[in-house]
């Protein structure tokens, strides 16, 4: 159970934004996929659930292809997207959050529980009949992530997922994704700011001009993230 890429290449006209990526992201594993603004993370991510298609190579979510099969890859990659007005198709926050889980075809009983459960853990419970478009820059990125969390997919990836939440609702964010990992998800943050997220990952992956040029653990990795524009705690964080 794996998303992997062997030698991604994705471009827009004559820029290279994905230069020949070749990664794996285990079952289970807690990655952050950091880089600055037009490093070419955000541009990668998009392939796991087949948002984008790869001008050359192969991406493949649990051994399968994903051009071949996307509405596999988008069941089992959930995907908050950094603004999160792209994703919205409801009106009110719980019709929103209970949107997929009501494609699946599951009983009423259990999409009022993982709607419920996924506002709890982003503090959006009192909003579940607010409407969307009432909703603050940071209810908005909640309520996304709520969304995807509902889905309960295998694989949950988030694109600056903090952006404008305030202490309490990126502690209670934080708290879901470990949870959520310690169950067997994957988690993949991207992000250019790694210190929220830095003390649950197993893995840093960085990129630069659309190739990886850091991989290892966050102890390693921290070293060198100064280099490529990465905010970073002052000092290299300790072993969970």
């Amino acid at each position: 159970m794996t998303i992997r890429t062997e030698s991604l290449v994705h471009r827009y006209g004559d820029s290279v934004a994905v230069d020949g990526v070749g990664l794996e992201i285990d079952d289970g594993e807690f990655v952050l996929l950091a880089g600055a603004n037009g490093s070419g993370k955000t541009t990668l991510v998009r392939h796991f659930n087949g948002l984008l298609e790869p001008d050359s190579g192969e991406v493949f979510v649990d051994g399968r292809s994903v051009p071949e099969n996307p509405v596999a890859a988008r069941t089992a990659v959930g995907m908050v997207f950094q603004n999160p007005r792209d994703q919205f198709v409801a009106a009110t926050v719980g019709a929103d959050v209970a949107f997929g889980p009501e494609n699946l075809g599951l009983p009423r009983d259990e999409i009022d529980a993982r709607v419920a459960d996924a506002l709890d853990a982003v503090n959006l419970s009192e909003r579940r009949d607010a409407r969307v478009d009432e909703l603050s820059g940071g209810e908005r990125e909640r309520a996304a992530i709520a969304g995807a969390l509902a889905m309960r997919p295998t694989h949950l990836v988030l694109d600056e997922p903090f952006t404008g939440l305030d202490a309490p609702a990126r502690e209670a964010v934080l708290d879901r994704l470990e949870t959520l990992n310690r169950s067997g998800t994957s988690v993949v943050v991207v992000t250019h700011d790694v210190r929220d997220a830095l003390e649950l990952a197993d893995r840093v992956v960085v990129m630069s001009d659309g190739r990886v040029v850091v991989d290892g653990t966050p102890e390693r990795a921290v070293k060198r993230l100064e280099r490529y524009d990465v905010r970073a705690p002052r000092r290299p964080t300790a072993d969970r």
